[in-house]
Protein backbone atom coordinates (compact mmCIF):
# COMPACT_ATOMS: atom_id res chain seq x y z
CA UNK A 1 0.00 0.00 0.00
CA UNK A 2 1.32 3.70 -0.94
CA UNK A 3 2.06 4.98 2.79
CA UNK A 4 0.82 7.87 1.24
CA UNK A 5 -2.92 6.92 0.81
CA UNK A 6 -4.22 6.89 4.44
CA UNK A 7 -3.17 8.55 7.75
CA UNK A 8 -4.46 7.86 10.86
CA UNK A 9 -6.37 10.59 12.95
CA UNK A 10 -7.47 8.35 16.35
CA UNK A 11 -10.05 6.01 15.13
CA UNK A 12 -10.67 8.09 12.34
CA UNK A 13 -8.73 7.18 9.23
CA UNK A 14 -8.14 9.51 6.01
CA UNK A 15 -7.73 7.38 2.98
CA UNK A 16 -8.05 8.11 -1.00
CA UNK A 17 -10.48 5.51 -1.84
CA UNK A 18 -11.02 4.16 -5.76
CA UNK A 19 -14.57 4.46 -7.28
CA UNK A 20 -15.86 1.03 -8.25
CA UNK A 21 -18.99 2.50 -9.65
CA UNK A 22 -21.66 4.93 -9.90
CA UNK A 23 -25.45 4.90 -11.28
CA UNK A 24 -28.69 7.28 -10.97
CA UNK A 25 -31.10 4.92 -8.99
CA UNK A 26 -33.84 7.66 -9.02
CA UNK A 27 -34.19 10.90 -10.41
CA UNK A 28 -31.38 12.86 -8.41
CA UNK A 29 -30.13 9.97 -6.26
CA UNK A 30 -27.15 8.23 -6.69
CA UNK A 31 -25.35 4.99 -5.74
CA UNK A 32 -21.48 5.39 -4.92
CA UNK A 33 -19.33 2.29 -4.74
CA UNK A 34 -16.50 3.00 -3.12
CA UNK A 35 -13.27 0.32 -2.14
CA UNK A 36 -10.44 0.85 0.13
CA UNK A 37 -8.76 -0.53 3.65
CA UNK A 38 -11.25 1.92 5.63
CA UNK A 39 -14.10 -0.47 4.91
CA UNK A 40 -13.06 -3.00 7.54
CA UNK A 41 -13.46 -0.59 10.58
CA UNK A 42 -17.07 0.49 9.23
CA UNK A 43 -19.99 -0.19 11.11
CA UNK A 44 -23.96 0.50 9.79
CA UNK A 45 -25.10 3.51 11.25
CA UNK A 46 -21.41 5.65 10.45
CA UNK A 47 -21.12 8.29 7.97
CA UNK A 48 -17.97 9.23 5.83
CA UNK A 49 -16.97 12.98 5.24
CA UNK A 50 -16.24 13.46 1.61
CA UNK A 51 -13.66 16.03 0.23
CA UNK A 52 -15.01 17.20 -2.70
CA UNK A 53 -12.82 17.55 -5.70
CA UNK A 54 -12.93 21.05 -6.36
CA UNK A 55 -10.40 23.67 -4.36
CA UNK A 56 -13.56 25.95 -4.14
CA UNK A 57 -15.11 24.09 -1.80
CA UNK A 58 -13.78 23.80 1.58
CA UNK A 59 -15.85 21.56 3.64
CA UNK A 60 -16.43 18.18 3.53
CA UNK A 61 -19.40 16.61 2.90
CA UNK A 62 -21.23 13.67 4.88
CA UNK A 63 -22.76 10.65 3.48
CA UNK A 64 -24.00 7.88 5.38
CA UNK A 65 -22.82 4.40 4.97
CA UNK A 66 -25.90 2.05 2.58
CA UNK A 67 -24.33 -1.15 2.79
CA UNK A 68 -21.18 -2.83 4.14
CA UNK A 69 -18.84 -5.10 1.71
CA UNK A 70 -15.59 -6.15 4.39
CA UNK A 71 -14.82 -9.13 2.09
CA UNK A 72 -14.16 -7.09 -1.08
CA UNK A 73 -13.20 -3.99 1.12
CA UNK A 74 -15.87 -2.24 -0.91
CA UNK A 75 -18.79 0.22 0.73
CA UNK A 76 -22.19 1.74 -0.65
CA UNK A 77 -23.18 5.34 -0.33
CA UNK A 78 -27.04 6.51 -1.24
CA UNK A 79 -27.22 10.34 -1.78
CA UNK A 80 -29.41 12.52 -3.42
CA UNK A 81 -28.00 15.98 -5.41
CA UNK A 82 -28.81 19.11 -3.09
CA UNK A 83 -26.18 21.42 -4.01
CA UNK A 84 -22.66 22.41 -5.91
CA UNK A 85 -20.55 19.67 -4.06
CA UNK A 86 -22.93 16.97 -4.18
CA UNK A 87 -23.35 17.75 -7.80
CA UNK A 88 -19.94 17.10 -8.64
CA UNK A 89 -19.74 13.51 -6.70
CA UNK A 90 -22.43 12.82 -9.55
CA UNK A 91 -19.56 13.12 -11.60
CA UNK A 92 -17.45 10.67 -10.36
CA UNK A 93 -16.69 7.70 -12.74
CA UNK A 94 -15.15 4.49 -12.24
CA UNK A 95 -11.27 4.36 -11.38
CA UNK A 96 -11.52 8.10 -9.72
CA UNK A 97 -10.19 8.61 -6.60
CA UNK A 98 -12.10 10.22 -3.98
CA UNK A 99 -10.48 11.71 -0.46
CA UNK A 100 -12.60 10.61 2.37
CA UNK A 101 -12.47 10.91 6.42
CA UNK A 102 -14.08 7.88 8.48
CA UNK A 103 -15.50 5.87 9.37
CA UNK A 104 -17.20 8.58 11.47
CA UNK A 105 -19.77 8.67 14.22
CA UNK A 106 -21.50 6.04 16.46
CA UNK A 107 -24.09 3.80 14.43
CA UNK A 108 -26.65 1.16 15.39
CA UNK A 109 -26.13 -0.93 18.38
CA UNK A 110 -27.21 -4.19 17.34
CA UNK A 111 -25.67 -5.90 20.02
CA UNK A 112 -28.40 -8.50 21.84
CA UNK A 113 -30.65 -9.15 19.41
CA UNK A 114 -31.65 -12.88 19.08
CA UNK A 115 -32.95 -15.09 16.80
CA UNK A 116 -36.82 -14.25 16.44
CA UNK A 117 -36.51 -11.06 18.16
CA UNK A 118 -38.98 -9.13 16.62
CA UNK A 119 -37.82 -5.41 15.03
CA UNK A 120 -39.01 -2.15 13.53
CA UNK A 121 -36.75 0.09 10.50
CA UNK A 122 -38.61 3.22 9.71
CA UNK A 123 -36.74 5.07 6.68
CA UNK A 124 -38.06 8.51 4.69
CA UNK A 125 -36.50 9.53 1.46
CA UNK A 126 -32.73 9.40 1.56
CA UNK A 127 -32.84 7.97 5.30
CA UNK A 128 -33.54 5.06 3.69
CA UNK A 129 -30.23 3.85 2.59
CA UNK A 130 -28.79 3.82 6.35
CA UNK A 131 -30.84 1.43 7.54
CA UNK A 132 -29.92 -1.03 4.84
CA UNK A 133 -27.01 -2.53 6.40
CA UNK A 134 -29.10 -3.09 9.55
CA UNK A 135 -31.70 -4.95 7.71
CA UNK A 136 -28.67 -7.03 6.40
CA UNK A 137 -27.13 -7.54 9.49
CA UNK A 138 -30.24 -8.57 11.54
CA UNK A 139 -31.66 -11.07 9.01
CA UNK A 140 -28.13 -12.39 8.96
CA UNK A 141 -28.81 -13.71 12.77
CA UNK A 142 -32.12 -14.76 11.82
CA UNK A 143 -34.11 -11.29 13.80
CA UNK A 144 -37.56 -11.15 12.24
CA UNK A 145 -37.30 -7.45 10.62
CA UNK A 146 -40.33 -5.51 9.22
CA UNK A 147 -39.56 -2.12 7.28
CA UNK A 148 -41.57 0.99 6.74
CA UNK A 149 -40.19 3.24 4.34
CA UNK A 150 -42.02 6.54 3.26
CA UNK A 151 -41.47 8.36 0.36
CA UNK A 152 -42.99 11.47 -1.38
CA UNK A 153 -43.87 10.38 -4.57
CA UNK A 154 -43.46 6.65 -6.25
CA UNK A 155 -40.64 8.65 -8.55
CA UNK A 156 -38.62 8.99 -5.43
CA UNK A 157 -39.16 5.04 -4.20
CA UNK A 158 -35.47 3.26 -3.69
CA UNK A 159 -33.99 -0.13 -2.64
CA UNK A 160 -37.57 -1.98 -2.18
CA UNK A 161 -36.65 -4.91 -3.86
CA UNK A 162 -33.32 -5.09 -2.00
CA UNK A 163 -35.32 -4.26 1.71
CA UNK A 164 -37.97 -7.65 0.57
CA UNK A 165 -35.03 -9.66 0.52
CA UNK A 166 -34.34 -9.19 4.40
CA UNK A 167 -37.51 -8.03 6.00
CA UNK A 168 -41.18 -7.79 5.35
CA UNK A 169 -41.58 -4.36 3.58
CA UNK A 170 -44.33 -1.57 3.80
CA UNK A 171 -43.89 1.49 1.37
CA UNK A 172 -45.94 5.02 2.13
CA UNK A 173 -46.45 7.91 -0.33
CA UNK A 174 -47.54 11.16 0.80
CA UNK A 175 -49.05 11.32 -2.71
CA UNK A 176 -50.71 7.52 -3.08
CA UNK A 177 -48.88 7.23 -6.02
CA UNK A 178 -47.57 4.48 -5.14
CA UNK A 179 -48.08 2.13 -1.83
CA UNK A 180 -49.98 3.32 0.79
CA UNK A 181 -51.29 6.88 0.37
CA UNK A 182 -49.91 8.75 3.63
CA UNK A 183 -46.90 9.37 5.92
CA UNK A 184 -45.19 6.28 7.75
CA UNK A 185 -47.54 7.09 10.48
CA UNK A 186 -50.38 5.23 8.73
CA UNK A 187 -48.70 2.30 8.67
CA UNK A 188 -46.76 2.45 12.25
CA UNK A 189 -50.03 2.79 13.95
CA UNK A 190 -51.72 -0.31 12.59
CA UNK A 191 -48.79 -2.61 14.20
CA UNK A 192 -49.96 -4.80 17.44
CA UNK A 193 -46.59 -6.03 17.71
CA UNK A 194 -44.32 -5.21 20.73
CA UNK A 195 -41.10 -4.75 19.09
CA UNK A 196 -37.76 -5.59 20.48
CA UNK A 197 -35.99 -2.59 18.65
CA UNK A 198 -36.82 0.21 16.17
CA UNK A 199 -34.39 2.03 14.27
CA UNK A 200 -35.00 4.86 12.56
CA UNK A 201 -34.00 7.64 9.89
CA UNK A 202 -35.80 10.44 8.03
CA UNK A 203 -36.49 14.03 7.67
CA UNK A 204 -37.06 15.74 10.93
CA UNK A 205 -40.46 15.29 11.23
CA UNK A 206 -40.60 11.83 10.79
CA UNK A 207 -37.40 11.85 13.72
CA UNK A 208 -40.23 14.08 16.09
CA UNK A 209 -43.02 11.53 15.45
CA UNK A 210 -40.50 8.37 15.85
CA UNK A 211 -39.13 10.16 19.10
CA UNK A 212 -42.72 10.66 20.58
CA UNK A 213 -44.34 7.35 19.67
CA UNK A 214 -41.37 5.48 20.93
CA UNK A 215 -40.47 7.57 23.44
CA UNK A 216 -39.85 5.59 26.85
CA UNK A 217 -38.76 2.45 24.25
CA UNK A 218 -35.59 1.27 25.76
CA UNK A 219 -34.46 0.23 22.59
CA UNK A 220 -35.45 2.89 19.85
CA UNK A 221 -33.01 4.78 18.23
CA UNK A 222 -33.10 7.88 15.51
CA UNK A 223 -30.08 8.78 13.32
CA UNK A 224 -30.23 12.38 12.60
CA UNK A 225 -28.95 14.60 9.94
CA UNK A 226 -26.84 17.93 10.52
CA UNK A 227 -25.13 20.42 8.75
CA UNK A 228 -21.29 19.78 9.78
CA UNK A 229 -18.14 21.49 9.75
CA UNK A 230 -15.56 19.76 10.97
CA UNK A 231 -17.21 16.45 11.20
CA UNK A 232 -15.28 15.38 14.33
CA UNK A 233 -17.01 17.16 16.91
CA UNK A 234 -14.62 20.20 17.58
CA UNK A 235 -16.25 23.17 16.02
CA UNK A 236 -19.94 22.59 17.41
CA UNK A 237 -21.56 23.39 14.59
CA UNK A 238 -23.78 20.12 14.99
CA UNK A 239 -25.04 20.20 18.22
CA UNK A 240 -28.61 19.70 19.29
CA UNK A 241 -29.93 20.64 22.96
CA UNK A 242 -30.56 17.55 25.58
CA UNK A 243 -33.92 17.39 27.92
CA UNK A 244 -34.18 19.36 31.01
CA UNK A 245 -30.74 21.01 30.64
CA UNK A 246 -29.66 24.65 29.51
CA UNK A 247 -26.32 23.93 29.09
CA UNK A 248 -25.72 19.83 28.24
CA UNK A 249 -25.36 18.82 24.62
CA UNK A 250 -24.83 16.32 22.10
CA UNK A 251 -23.26 16.71 18.43
CA UNK A 252 -24.59 14.36 15.34
CA UNK A 253 -21.11 14.06 14.28
CA UNK A 254 -19.14 13.03 17.13
CA UNK A 255 -22.03 11.65 19.73
CA UNK A 256 -24.34 10.80 16.98
CA UNK A 257 -25.63 10.56 14.07
CA UNK A 258 -27.35 7.75 16.31
CA UNK A 259 -29.15 8.80 19.80
CA UNK A 260 -31.74 7.32 21.58
CA UNK A 261 -35.26 8.12 21.50
CA UNK A 262 -35.75 10.51 24.25
CA UNK A 263 -32.54 12.20 24.91
CA UNK A 264 -32.16 15.05 22.51
CA UNK A 265 -34.09 18.06 21.28
CA UNK A 266 -35.88 17.51 17.91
Amino acid sequence: MNPNCKKRMGAIRLETMKVVSQQEIAPAIFELVLQGEMVEAMKAGQFLHLRVPDDAHLLRRPISISSIDKANEQCRLIYRIEGSGTTIFSTLKTGDSLDVMGPQGNGFDLSDLEQHSLVLLVGGGIGVPPLFEVAKQLHERGVDVTTVLGFATKDAVILEDEFAKYSQVFVTTDDGSYGIKGNVSVVIKEFDSEFDAIYSCGAPGMMKYIDKAFHDHPRAYLSLESRMACGMGACYACVLKVPDSETVSQRVCEDGPVFKTGTVVL
